[in-house]
């Protein structure tokens, strides 16, 4: 009875990679997919188009403000009090300024990215039905998720873009 039942062990145990080999596995970088998208370029043109001259303003301001700290920093204590409080008030202004032109451009990305996605899923979720059922994949997997395969996984991604791109 034990040959038996160790028997019928072993012979699980050898069958049960087989059934594991069997099941399509398949990588998808569904943020690449994304945003390789017509939709996704479309959506970063409005976004660059309504926050262009803010991230232009803060790209000089920044730039201006690193010029005025090097010169507080290199002459600072030759300075008078006279010369050196204008230029920190200079300085804490066009600070204030900087980080609410930053806080303005990062919350129109995120509200842009958030429509955008809310927009996309639908799509990105009906190409995805379409490419597991024409390669037949059982599993599909993120690259980030995969830390060991001793075969290529098929990349799907860029497939999953196409059909995205031909739903609109």
């Amino acid at each position: 009875m034990r040959k038996l039942t160790a028997a019928v062990c072993l012979f699980g145990a050898m069958t049960l990679p087989a059934y594991a080999v069997a099941a399509e596995v398949a990588v998808l970088d569904w943020r690449a997919a994304l945003m390789n998208t017509q939709s996704a370029q479309s959506s970063l043109s409005q976004l660059e188009g309504q926050i262009g001259n803010q991230q232009r303003e803060a790209q000089a301001l920044g730039e201006e403000l690193q010029r005025l700290q090097e010169r507080l920093q290199r002459e600072g204590e030759t300075m008078s009090q006279s010369q050196r409080d204008p230029l920190i008030a200079e300085l804490q202004q066009k600070g204030s300024r900087f980080e609410q032109l930053r806080r303005e451009v990062l919350q129109a990305q995120q509200a842009s990215e958030q429509r955008f996605l809310e927009g996309a899923e639908p799509k990105l979720e009906q190409a995805v039905e379409q490419v597991l059922e024409r390669h037949n994949i059982d599993v599909l997997v993120e690259p980030q998720g995969v830390l060991h395969s001793s075969t290529d996984l098929p990349n799907v991604t860029n497939e999953v873009t196409q059909i995205f791109d031909s739903l609109n």
